[in-house]
């Protein structure tokens, strides 16, 4: 009876697989991926017809966010902008041009963050220039949730620079054009231009260009 019972199933999917083959369900989300696209765009900031945004993206503070020419923004994106928690500032994420932002990035601003032209990062990236209170010791018995959000500074990142999946961008970072971070990494300070860097913190391994 088992073995009956997977011809069928085994029938059935081979039936769907020629009714439904890979690249028409392929093409079916491209045409999703588009009208997705043109209803978001019109809700952000500023964001080229040429930009393309995968599914289900948690989006913030839409009017603070920018996105350049012909990016991608993977499937289950974070970009958050916080207003209610920057004060007199306004704060802005903006992404350049030619961009890809992996599937499940997660980047979030109360102050400034720039991604230049060109930019890719893997799945799994963090970018932020805010955490939850300044580790003050009167922060110390404050629930996190209920601290002030501090910014040490914007992040800046350059332009063609290549970003590994599950790194950590932290607050006041600028990272130069050209370079790479490696995968799992956490970037506490700047990185020259033309850099490899690796590990927890962050160290440069590598100069790929002088």
């Amino acid at each position: 009876m088992k073995t009956v019972f997977k011809w069928i199933i085994s029938g059935i999917c081979y039936i769907i697989s020629i009714l439904f083959p890979y690249k028409l369900r392929a093409a079916l989300r491209r045409s999703a991926s588009k009208l997705r696209s043109y209803w978001l765009r019109r809700e952000l900031g500023s964001c080229s017809c040429t930009v393309v945004i995968g599914k289900r993206p948690f989006l913030h503070g839409m009017k603070c966010i920018s996105i350049g020419d012909s990016s991608f923004v993977g499937d289950y994106v974070t970009l958050t902008a916080w207003p209610e928690y920057a004060g007199s500032e306004v704060p802005e994420i903006t992404i350049g041009s030619g961009c890809t932002i992996g599937a499940f990035n997660h980047i979030t601003a109360v102050n400034r963050i720039v991604i230049g032209d060109n930019v890719l990062t893997g799945k799994w990236v963090s970018i932020t220039d805010n955490s939850h209170g300044d580790l003050s010791p009167e922060s110390a018995d404050i629930p996190p949730l209920e601290r002030a959000v501090a910014s040490k500074g914007p992040v800046v990142i350059g332009k063609n620079v290549w970003i590994g999946d599950k790194a950590t961008i932290l607050p006041g970072v600028t990272i130069g054009d050209g370079a790479v971070i490696g995968a799992n990494s956490v970037v506490t300070k700047d990185v020259p231009p033309y850099s490899v860097v690796a590990g927890n913190p962050a160290v440069i391994i590598k100069t790929v260009k002088p």
